[in-house]
């Protein structure tokens, strides 16, 4: 393996154990299970030598395979619950990929609840990630819509700020929002790292990250049901677009 031509595999997570919205990666967004956007977008990006979706049930591995992705082993129970950490299931499987004799020299997480990264999305963070000398990882954020300077911790009868900066005349929580310091939030668009971050490491991030900013609805999330309320009316006014896919939709009555 080399870095100098290195070649990258696409880890999309899709357990089926959902509890906020149950089956959430496979619910029908725009025509298509949520899934399936992902999926779009990896394959038609160019960068991956593989797609492969990570999951433990058989019914989302035929979706997957349906939209492009190979699934060539289910995720165990263990490692696809609500607490199971991201490293399980991804040294999981580049593990099993390396007793396949597939290796590669990076991954790249794509979760299904981020529907709206596109190819370009993909294209344009992977570019940035190899200009890039001695990092380990590179994650999606965005600008902090809610600032932290603006929180508080309570106790009991009292609170006192979370961030408890600023000059005393002038305390960060009763500044305006545009003097504050720039905070970035992580979103779920992508992530990218290194393979011997994870295998090594036991790490999906290592300790040098770089930013990957996310353009305008590239870092959306759908979590629950008011996110999906949110996404499907941006949709239809033409705030946010989702990848093309050129597959018939999966029939999920089946």
């Amino acid at each position: 393996m080399s870095r100098d031509n290195p070649t990258i595999v696409a880890l999309i997570p899709a357990r089926s154990g959902s509890k906020r919205v149950p089956h959430k990666n496979i619910r029908p967004l725009a025509g298509h299970p949520l899934i399936a956007y992902s999926i779009s977008a990896a394959v038609n990006s160019g960068v991956f030598s593989e797609v492969l979706v990570s999951t433990d049930s058989e019914k989302y591995a035929d979706i997957a395979r349906h939209y492009g992705a190979g699934v060539p082993f289910l995720r165990p129970q263990e490692y696809a619950e609500s607490f199971s950490p991201d490293i399980e299931f991804v040294e999981h499987a580049l593990n099993n990929l390396k007793d396949q004799g597939r290796e590669y020299d990076a991954f790249s997480i794509l979760r299904p609840t981020s529907p709206f990264r596109k190819a370009e999305t993909i294209q344009r963070a992977w570019n940035e990630f190899l200009a890039q000398e001695g990092v380990d990882s590179l994650r999606a954020v965005e600008l902090c819509h809610e600032h932290p300077c603006k929180m508080w911790v309570v106790r009991g009868e009292r609170m006192m700020p979370l961030i408890p900066f600023g000059p005393a005349e002038q305390p960060w929580h009763s500044s305006q929002y545009p003097t504050l310091p720039e905070v970035y939030v992580q979103n779920a668009s992508l992530e990218i790292a290194w393979s011997t971050v994870a295998t090594a490491g036991h790490t999906i991030a290592g300790n040098v990250l770089m930013p990957f900013i996310t353009r305008d609805d590239e870092g959306l999330d759908v979590n629950n049901e008011y996110d999906w309320m949110l996404v499907e009316k941006m949709i239809e006014v033409g705030y946010a677009s989702l990848p093309p896919i050129s597959q018939t939709p999966y029939p999920l009555d089946n």
